[in-house]
C-alpha cells in the first residue's frame, strides 16, 4: 500500500468501492479525508484504516449510524457497548443462517420422493410449525 496520501479513486479501487460511497461516508461523517488544492481529497494511512473499519463493519451487519457512534467512541469504552450490541444481532443472524443451511443440506441428503414427508426435512421444520400452530 502507498505511503503517500492517495486519491479518492485510488482509495475506491483499493477497496473495491464506488466513489461515491466514500463521499457518502464523508457526508455522514465517518470519514475525514484532507482536501488539497482545489478541493480535491487525500487519504493517509489512517484513513485507510477507517475505510477499511466501515467495510468490515458493514460485513458484519452494522448501519451506518452504528458504525459512526463506534468510531467516534473508539477511544472509550463506550465503542464496546456498540459492539456487543451489534455482536447479539450477528449472533442471531448467525443462527438464522445456519438453521437455513441445515435444512438445505436435509433437503439434498433426503431420499424420499415427497421431501416434506421426510422426517428429517420435517425436524428441521418442526420448530416453525410448533410456533404457528402455537399462535393459532
Amino acid at each position: 500500500m502507498k505511503s503517500s496520501p492517495m486519491t479518492i479513486g485510488q482509495v475506491a479501487d483499493h477497496f473495491g468501492l464506488p466513489t461515491h460511497v466514500l463521499r457518502h461516508w464523508e457526508s455522514m461523517g465517518l470519514l475525514f479525508p484532507a482536501r488539497v488544492e482545489g478541493g480535491r481529497r487525500r487519504y493517509t494511512r489512517d484513513d485507510l484504516v477507517r475505510v477499511a473499519s466501515v467495510v468490515r463493519l458493514k460485513q458484519a451487519g452494522l448501519p451506518l449510524p452504528d458504525i459512526g457512534e463506534f468510531l467516534a467512541s473508539i477511544h472509550t469504552a463506550a465503542h464496546k457497548d456498540v459492539l456487543r450490541r451489534n455482536r447479539r444481532v450477528l449472533q442471531t443472524r448467525m443462527a438464522a443462517l445456519q438453521s437455513a443451511l441445515d435444512l438445505l443440506e436435509a433437503g439434498l441428503n433426503c431420499s424420499h420422493e415427497d421431501i416434506t414427508t421426510c422426517p428429517n426435512y420435517r425436524a428441521h421444520l418442526a420448530e416453525l410449525v410448533d410456533v404457528q400452530e402455537a399462535e393459532r
